[in-house]
């Protein structure tokens, strides 16, 4: 019983039923137009008269949503008083198959708004004015309730009470059912059609590889450089008083990589909130021999092993291979125990081959022993390399060594 009451007493119930009858009562500008056709045709049947009326009433309500703006207005009514979650109509190209349905779902849910708010008021106003003349006979002469030619007389007692409630009850779910059938047909019709999903998709598409590109910016250079700059804040602070050149060096490193990270971190914030942020900073392998200095600034012993024309590597393959050597370099640095570490760039004519490979077990350098990691590093870069149709590997590489090796194809560089 309660949960049946419990829909008459919502809000949302009756300022759906609100939106229905402001509906109708907006349809009403349109009406003597529509009388135009009836008045010149008076010799046709009276019930001939009426369909023709209510036939180019519904035409003409039916055009009146083809324009854009009206889909828009109802679309923002609809989703604050029916509370349906619609999104705003996007710009799409219409699909092949339903250009012509598509254009014409906003005029049909006008028409059916229209006609579901008139028979709605009208059904409820005359039930509610039944409701509340019934009781007493407050309009004077004998009361009586007719339906298809049914007529009841209403006594002045008990029963014109109990009448008088079930025609308020029956008001209050004529609301109930006008607002269900609105908010039932809204998503169907004023929701987004079928090139609309297809312009939805494909722009939280290109928002989610955005962030996805951003996330990876974000990890490969503020990632690197906090940890490069941890670990030779801690070299620096070994030495400073027995070797004050070298944290003099150290400290210069930290500079130079976190104004770089400054570059990116700028960059970003530019893209986040939409503003223009100009050219994004791009890190190739002509940049590796900074990164290597500033890991030997850091306390590490590095042992690069370059061959092949990598002057020739340009683009997309360059710029990746630089965020894969950073992002290996930075796992060496939070998680390798000291001892010499490994970089090996290979290129040839079918491809480019990168490794690095670090001790593990006990931390034997300056800095400290454990390091926060989001654990996103390797997954990110495997997804990075299988994006550019390459291939990645990383493990342990006996019981000491940790190997990362990653295959790009040259074909990237196009």
């Amino acid at each position: 019983m309660i949960r049946g009451i419990r829909p008459l007493l919502r809000g949302s119930t009756y300022s759906g039923a609100l939106f229905a009858y402001c509906g109708a009562l907006a349809s009403l500008p349109l009406l003597p137009f529509a009388l135009l056709p009836a008045l010149s045709w008076r010799s046709a049947p009276e019930s001939v008269q009426i369909a023709l009326v209510l036939l180019v009433w519904a035409v003409l309500v039916g055009v009146a949503g083809l324009a854009r703006p009206v889909r828009r207005a109802l679309v923002v009514s609809a989703r604050r008083l029916l509370r349906v979650p619609l999104p705003n109509p996007v710009a799409g190209r219409p699909t092949s198959g339903s250009p012509g349905l598509d254009r014409w779902r906003t005029p049909l849910w006008l028409v059916l708004h229209v006609a579901v708010g008139w028979a709605g008021a009208l059904a409820s106003g005359v039930l509610f004015l039944m409701g509340v003349s019934l009781p007493g006979n407050w309009l004077g002469g004998e009361a009586r309730a007719s339906l298809f030619g049914t007529s009841v007389r209403v006594s002045d007692g008990w029963s014109s009470w109990v009448v008088a409630a079930v025609c308020i009850l029956l008001a209050a779910a004529v609301c109930v059912l006008v607002t269900k059938t609105l908010r039932w047909s809204a998503p169907r019709l004023l929701g987004p059609s079928a090139a609309e999903r297809l312009a939805l998709a494909a722009e939280r598409e290109l928002l989610l590889a955005e962030r996805n590109r951003i996330a990876h910016e974000l990890h490969d250079s503020i990632g690197h450089t906090l940890t490069a700059a941890t670990i030779q804040a801690a070299v620096a602070g070994e030495v400073l008083s027995a070797d004050p050149e070298a944290a003099r060096a150290a400290m210069r490193s930290i500079e130079e990589s976190t104004r770089a990270a400054l570059e990116d971190l700028d960059y970003v914030l530019g893209v986040l909130r939409e503003e223009q942020s100009g050219t994004a900073p791009t890190r190739t392998l002509a940049d590796l021999p900074e990164l290597l200095d500033r890991l030997r600034h850091a306390g590490a012993v590095v042992e690069p092993e370059l061959s092949g024309p990598l002057a020739q590597v340009q683009g997309t393959l360059s710029r990746a291979a630089y965020r894969i050597l950073q992002e290996g370099l930075t796992n060496a640095l939070r998680h390798g125990a000291g001892g010499p570490i490994e970089v090996r760039v290979a290129a040839g004519p079918d491809g480019l081959d990168l490794t690095v490979v670090n001790r593990t077990g006990a931390r034997t350098r300056p800095g400290p022993d454990t390091f926060p990691t989001s654990g996103h590093g390797l997954p990110g870069l495997a997804e990075r390399v299988k994006l550019l149709h390459g291939e990645f590997r990383s493990g342990p590489d006996g019981t000491q060594h940790w190997r990362l090796t990653c295959r790009l194809p040259a074909q990237v560089s196009a």
